[in-house]
C-alpha cells in the first residue's frame, strides 16, 4: 500500500493506545499498533484460563454518561460498546458496616447524613469537571496553543469554573474539613478507601478538584462490559482494521532510535523468547508506556527531563490479585458484583487491609464455564518488596504469595460468608507476575497519584515526534481517564504532523494473528 497519509506507530494496544490509534485512523492516518502480548488491553485487558475469561487489572468501567469520556469517543467513531450498568456501584464493607454506593447516594447519607451537603457540592463540582473535560481542557499546558485553549474554555464557563479555584489548590482532607467531616473517623476511613482506587492515593494527600470527579464514579454509572474490560479493546481493535490500521501482536519495541533530535526509528523483537530483531523507520511514534520504559527504551537518547523523572518519581502501586473461579450455584442471589473490604479502621491501606472483589455478571455466559463465576480480587501493594522476595529466595517469595492469599481469603470469607467453599480455581499473582503479562515497569497499577495539579504530567516527552498516552498522563486513573488523555493526545498529533505528509513511510505487512 502506498499512499500520501502520514505513518504513525502506537506502541502498546492499552485502552489508551488503541482509542489514539482509532480516533487518528479515521482522520486519515496510516495507523500500526505494536502490542508485545497475545491479546489486547494492557491493564484493561482479559484473558482466558481454563473456559474463565478474567481481566487482567482493572474491572469496573465508568465515563460511558452523556457527555462522558467514553461516550464521546463512541460518537465520534460511531461505536456501540458492549456494556451494561451495574447498580450498586459496589458495596463497601467497613468493620461493622456495609454501604451501598448507588446513583443517588442513599445508603451512603443513612450511614453519614452529616455527609449530605458535602455530597451536593462535590457533585456541582464534579458536573463542571466532566463538561470541561468534555471541551478537551489541556491540562498540563504544554504551549501557547494549549494555554489560549484554556483561555477559551475557561471564558465560556464563566462564572461557574470560579467554583473550581478554591479546590485547585487544597487536598481532599481540608475540603472534609470545610464540611465538618474530617474528624469522622468511619467516613474518612470511607472516602481514602474510595480515593486509594480512583486516585491512588488517600484524602490527606489527594487534590480536592481530582477528588470531585474520582469520587463521582458511582452517580454517573459503573458498567460491566461484555466479555470482560477486555470488550472495550476489541471493540476498539475491530474498528481500527476497518479504517485500515493494523494491530501486529508479539511484537516487542526493543529500542527507540533517535537521530537529530527526532525518533527514527524501532527496534522490534517478535514474540517474547526469539532474537529476531526488526528496524522498522518511524515518521510519528505515540507509547502507550509508563514514563520509566519510555526511559529505558531510548537509552541514552532519552530527554535530560525524561530522565529526571524516571530517576526520581516514587513508583506507584501495584497489586497482588487473586483470580477465582467459583461456583454460581453456591454464589447467594443477593450479592452484588463488585465488594470493597475495608479490614481495620486505622492505618494505612492496601496490603490486604483494604480489598476489591469483582465478579462477572451473572448474565454474562462468555465469562466462565457453566454453572461457574469469574472473580478478580486485588489489594494494592507497595512493589519493591515484591522484587527483593524474588531476588533474595524463591522460597520466601512463593511463601509471600501464599501468606497474601491467604490474608484475602479470610478477609473475604468474614464480609462474605459462602466465598471460600464456592473456589473451585485460585490463580494468585504479585506485581512480579503482572510485570511479566503486561509488560508494566516493576508491576505497577493504576497510574500516578493525583496529589498536585501543578505536578500532572502532560503527553509531551521533549521530543518533537513522540507523545505519551495512558495512565501516567493526566487525568491518568481509569479507562474513563486514559480515554480522556487518548482524545488530547489525537488532537496533538493531528497538530503536530498534518496527515498529508509522510509519502515515502514504510508500511508494515504482518501476516493474520488472531487477538484472543
Amino acid at each position: 500500500m502506498a499512499d500520501s497519509s502520514a505513518q504513525v506507530i502506537v506502541i502498546g494496544a492499552g485502552i489508551g493506545g488503541l482509542t489514539t490509534a482509532a480516533l487518528l485512523a479515521q482522520a486519515g492516518y496510516r495507523v500500526t499498533v505494536l502490542e508485545a502480548q497475545t491479546y489486547p488491553g494492557g491493564c484493561a485487558g482479559t484473558f482466558t484460563h481454563q473456559g474463565y475469561r478474567f481481566d487482567a487489572g482493572a474491572t469496573v468501567a465508568g465515563g460511558f454518561q452523556a457527555r462522558g469520556p467514553h461516550q464521546i469517543v463512541g460518537e465520534r467513531l460511531d461505536i456501540t460498546w458492549p456494556v451494561r450498568r451495574h447498580e450498586p456501584a459496589w458495596v463497601v464493607h467497613l468493620p461493622g458496616r456495609r454501604i451501598a454506593l448507588t446513583e443517588d447516594y442513599a445508603d451512603v447519607l443513612r450511614h453519614f447524613p452529616a455527609s449530605d451537603g458535602f455530597w451536593k457540592a462535590q457533585s456541582r463540582i464534579a458536573d463542571l469537571g466532566w463538561s470541561l473535560s468534555a471541551q478537551g481542557l489541556p491540562w498540563p499546558p504544554t504551549g501557547h496553543q494549549d494555554i489560549l485553549k484554556l483561555a477559551r474554555v475557561g471564558l465560556l464557563n464563566l462564572p461557574q469554573d470560579l467554583l473550581l479555584l478554591p479546590m485547585a489548590f487544597r487536598s481532599t482532607n481540608q475540603w472534609l474539613q470545610q464540611h465538618g467531616l474530617a474528624q469522622d473517623v468511619a467516613f474518612t476511613r470511607f472516602i481514602d478507601a474510595q480515593l486509594l482506587i480512583s486516585a491512588q492515593t488517600t484524602a490527606r494527600h489527594a487534590n480536592a478538584l481530582y477528588s470531585a470527579t474520582a469520587l463521582d464514579l458511582a452517580r454517573q454509572g459503573v458498567y460491566h462490559v461484555r466479555g470482560g474490560m477486555g470488550g472495550l479493546a476489541e471493540t476498539l481493535v475491530s474498528h481500527i482494521k476497518v479504517l485500515g490500521g493494523q494491530i501486529l501482536y508479539r511484537r516487542r519495541v526493543t529500542k527507540i532510535h533517535v537521530e537529530g533530535g527526532r525518533v527514527t526509528g524501532l527496534t522490534v523483537r517478535e514474540g517474547r523468547r526469539t532474537r529476531h530483531d526488526e528496524r522498522l523507520p518511524v515518521n510519528f511514534v505515540v507509547a502507550n508506556l509508563t514514563p520509566w520504559s519510555l526511559d529505558a527504551l531510548l537509552g541514552e537518547s532519552s530527554p535530560r527531563r525524561l530522565r529526571r523523572e524516571a530517576s526520581r518519581r516514587q513508583a506507584g502501586w501495584g497489586a497482588f490479585a487473586l483470580h477465582v473461579g467459583l461456583d454460581a450455584a453456591l454464589i447467594p442471589a443477593n450479592w452484588p458484583d463488585h465488594h470493597q473490604i475495608i479490614t481495620e479502621m486505622d492505618g494505612p491501606l492496601g496490603e490486604g487491609r483494604s480489598i476489591f472483589i469483582s465478579l462477572s455478571p451473572a448474565w454474562d455466559d462468555t465469562r466462565a464455564p457453566a454453572g461457574r463465576r469469574a472473580a478478580t480480587i486485588t489489594t494494592h501493594t507497595a512493589v519493591q518488596p515484591w522484587w527483593d522476595a524474588l531476588e533474595r529466595d524463591l522460597q520466601a517469595y512463593q511463601a509471600r504469595k501464599q501468606e497474601y492469599t491467604e490474608r484475602m481469603l479470610s478477609a473475604i470469607e468474614n464480609a462474605l460468608p459462602g466465598f471460600r467453599s464456592s473456589i473451585r480455581l485460585l490463580l494468585p499473582g504479585s506485581p512480579v507476575t503482572y510485570q511479566f503479562y503486561t509488560d508494566r515497569h516493576r508491576g505497577m497499577v493504576g497510574g500516578l497519584p493525583q496529589t498536585s495539579l501543578l505536578a500532572a504530567r502532560g503527553p509531551r516527552t521533549g521530543i518533537p515526534n513522540l507523545r505519551l498516552v495512558g495512565d501516567s498522563i493526566f487525568p491518568g486513573q481509569s479507562t474513563a481517564g486514559v480515554t480522556l488523555g487518548a482524545l488530547r493526545v489525537a488532537a496533538d498529533v493531528q497538530r503536530a504532523l498534518p496527515a498529508g505528509r509522510g509519502s515515502r513511510i514504510f508500511t508494515l505487512r504482518a501476516r493474520s494473528e488472531s487477538g484472543i
